[in-house]
């Protein structure tokens, strides 16, 4: 209890039910955290004036013993590609005019308000949040709590920021190739991109139907407590599952005892840095011991790096084509050098790639007959130097993610879990894949993994 700004949601939830923390302290504490840290870390893009009086409105309810909802006096940041009304939601862009309207709340900023969270503000993300690391014209560049000198991943990298450096428990993330995932593991945190449709979306993402909405946190047990808030009906979303009335939580200390655990090296084509690699396949043994039956397996696709190409080139040329053409100067170069290639994707080109899309879908159910999991090394790379798309010997942003994208295409449920350290003091993280919709499965064994390998955070400098 002596760090406030490193407890858990449910540790705070805890406290406040006991009455042995308050809600206005917790807040003051996190946001003198943010006074300190953001400005290093550059994580947060806005920062709230109204959070001391939500969380004096949340303590006044605790002490009457009414708390609304499960995430009351809990503090919270939303990515600033989310509605929030009130707030501009610039997106990363200087396209974008920050004086609204603001009249509308996503479904995700929505179900945190009635559920009695302090929202905290808005964490940045690369313009439209088009690759994976956080930098762009509007915000500058957002640095990893783990060396300031590395980028945080993106695209929800000042979300993965705020969490690791104790500026708030949860975060909201998106992720359409790895924006949740791709941040968790440069900086040692949980994050779960559940299957698509779980979590309500409005307005979908320019990217479409690769876009999942999840959350970022330091333990699976808040993730799961974060999910059954934000997976609650929001009837904008025409892609929506049909809402589940389950608790998240339920289950998630089963183990893994008898599970069958795929495990993929490389996923039979993709190159990784060997430091990573070995620290992934060393990680493994904890399932084994923890009951599991780990066999060695690839799933037995080929890249589906063109697939996924055609579907995210064409939606960036499908964006920029909306920007008024005196504003393009104004958008990051590498977002119009996409765009670029996505013009000349062709209405067919499209409509092949969605065919070879389901392909892999239906290819992953298959795989699934056989295997309850599928886990893989989260990225290819540890963090890398800030100021840059991708490290060394490699291009674009999608040739260092090989194994986060894959699996936006078939819209399985998947999360990253720390599971150890290069050298040089950086997170590496452990991938685990669900079958479609088994979103608790997936928490449930990294939750196990959890148990034997607890989530820490970076020293405060």
């Amino acid at each position: 209890m002596n760090d406030l700004c490193a407890l858990t949601a449910v540790e705070l939830l805890e406290g406040y039910r006991k009455h042995e923390l308050s809600p206005v302290e917790v807040t003051r504490a996190v946001l003198e955290r943010i006074e300190q840290r953001n400005p290093v870390l550059n994580a947060f893009c806005l920062v709230s004036e109204q959070a001391l009086d939500q969380a004096r409105q949340s303590e006044q309810r605790w002490l009457a013993g009414q708390p609304r909802g499960l995430l009351d006096g809990v503090p919270v940041s939303i990515k600033d590609l989310l509605l929030t009304k009130g707030w501009p939601t610039r997106r990363g862009s200087k396209t974008i005019d920050p004086m609204g309207p603001w009249d509308d709340d996503a479904p995700a900023t929505a179900r945190l308000r009635e559920h009695g969270a302090v929202l905290l503000g808005k964490t940045t993300t690369p313009e439209f949040g088009w690759k994976g690391v956080t930098d762009g014209p509007l915000t500058g560049i957002t640095r990893n709590p783990w060396h300031p000198q590395k980028t945080p991943g993106g695209s929800s990298g000042g979300a993965a920021a705020a969490v690791a450096a104790g500026m708030g428990p949860l975060a909201v993330g998106t992720d359409g190739g790895g924006s949740i995932r791709i941040p968790c593991s440069f900086t040692g945190l949980f994050g779960l991109k559940p299957s698509f449709g779980r979590v309500p979306a409005w307005p979908l993402s320019t990217f479409g139907t690769v876009a999942h909405v999840g959350p970022i946190t330091r333990s699976v047990a808040d993730a799961a407590l974060m999910l059954n808030v934000l997976s609650l009906p929001d009837a904008r979303d025409w892609h929506a599952l049909p809402f589940e009335a389950r608790d998240w939580r339920t289950g998630l200390d089963r183990g893994v005892v008898d599970l069958r655990i795929a495990y993929s090296p490389d996923l039979g084509y993709a190159k990784v840095d060997p430091e990573v690699a070995a620290i992934v396949k060393d990680a493994l043994r904890i399932f084994t011991d923890l009951g599991a039956q780990v066999e060695e397996k690839n799933p037995g696709f080929e890249s589906p790096e063109g697939i996924f190409r055609t579907h995210w080139f064409s939606a960036a040329a499908f964006l920029v084509n909306g920007i008024p053409a005196a504003k393009r100067s104004l958008v990051d170069r590498g977002l119009l050098e996409i765009a670029e290639h996505g013009a000349k994707v062709s209405a067919a080109d499209v409509l092949d790639a969605q065919m070879k899309r389901g392909a892999l879908g239906a290819q992953m159910n298959l795989f699934h007959r056989d295997y309850d999991l599928l886990v893989t090394p989260t990225l290819a790379v540890a963090a890398f130097d800030v100021g840059r798309e991708f490290p060394e010997g490699k291009t674009r942003w999608i040739d260092w993610t090989p194994f986060s994208f894959p699996f936006n295409l078939t819209q399985q449920p998947a999360a990253s879990i720390p599971c150890g350290f290069t050298k040089s003091g950086l997170p590496v993280g452990l991938h685990l894949v669900g079958p479609k919709y088994d979103d608790a499965l997936v928490l449930r064994a990294a939750r196990a993994f959890e148990s034997a390998r607890p989530i820490r955070m970076p020293a405060i400098k």
